[in-house]
């Protein structure tokens, strides 16, 4: 049985591709060359499909042909964003086919981050959801790891280091029963300071706990992207672009070089809190 959020995701994005190509006027090789879906914008960049939408079989010599792919990967990229159409782009490029990179739809290390509109007390919203795949059987389904909410930041705000130096309980604690233990209860703002030094709030238990008290509402999705962790001293995300001519549809629209440190510090925000 398909998982109801990985049918809704599906039909969202089928439902926002057939919308954006009755908005857009365009040829037949415009329709043929635009990344329509995300396993399309995957295939393209391992150079399993072509840049007009033919697939290529394993046993092909075109199948992941590092000069073919050269090629295409280019037009992977929003090219109106200096950013990802210059020479940060032609490194990466570069990078790919020397190192013979490849992503990979159950590889892990790739989220998608939807973002939507919520009635919370009343009010309208916005929180983002971030999704990662997760293996199931023989199959597989999208689950939520983590999700961005004002309000939830708001809850625990960054201290200042001196700051949160002053809240603690004395070690010797115990001995007195834990009488002074009401000064952690004091002041609610600052509760957090009286956890562990590797605390980190858990906003996707409070999501589920608004929800089922009823303060959350889930309204509509307004977009998706997704992050990608999966290449080696790289991140890129890709965006959703509807336009007319050659270079439209799922198309890398951040690029970013990253160290494995760097890379480890920035998947934290995506991945579930364990």
């Amino acid at each position: 049985m398909v998982p109801v959020l990985m049918l809704a995701l599906c039909f969202k994005v089928d439902a926002q591709v057939l919308n954006d190509l009755g908005n857009v006027e365009m040829d037949e090789r415009e329709l043929y060359t635009m990344t329509k879906q995300m396993g399309q914008f995957i295939n393209r960049f391992n150079y399993e499909e072509d840049q007009y939408g033919k697939k290529l079989n394993p046993n092909d010599p075109n199948f992941r042909n590092p000069k073919k792919r050269k090629d295409v990967l280019p037009l992977l990229f929003d090219l109106d964003n200096p950013r990802t159409a210059g020479a940060l782009r032609d490194f990466f490029v570069e990078d790919l086919i020397k190192n013979n990179q490849y992503m990979e739809f159950l590889g892990g290390n790739w989220y998608s981050e939807v973002s939507a509109k919520f009635k919370w007390k009343g009010q309208m919203v916005d929180i983002s959801m971030i999704l990662v795949l997760e293996k199931e059987g023989l199959g597989s389904k999208w689950v939520l790891s983590n999700v961005f909410f004002s309000e939830f930041q708001k809850y625990f705000p960054q201290g200042e280091l001196a700051e949160r130096e002053k809240h603690f309980l004395h070690p010797m604690s115990h001995e007195l029963d834990f009488m002074n233990i009401y000064k952690v209860f004091n002041d609610p703002e600052t509760v957090e300071y009286y956890a562990s030094t590797d605390y980190m709030p858990d906003y996707l238990t409070l999501f589920f706990y608004e929800i089922k008290q009823g303060n959350l509402k889930f309204d509509h999705v307004e977009s998706v992207k997704f992050h990608i962790f999966q290449i080696k001293n790289w991140y890129f995300e890709v965006s959703w672009f509807n336009r007319s001519g050659y270079n439209a549809g799922w198309l890398i629209s951040n690029l970013i070089y990253l160290k494995d440190e760097e890379k480890a510090a920035l998947l934290k925000l995506y991945q579930p809190k364990q």
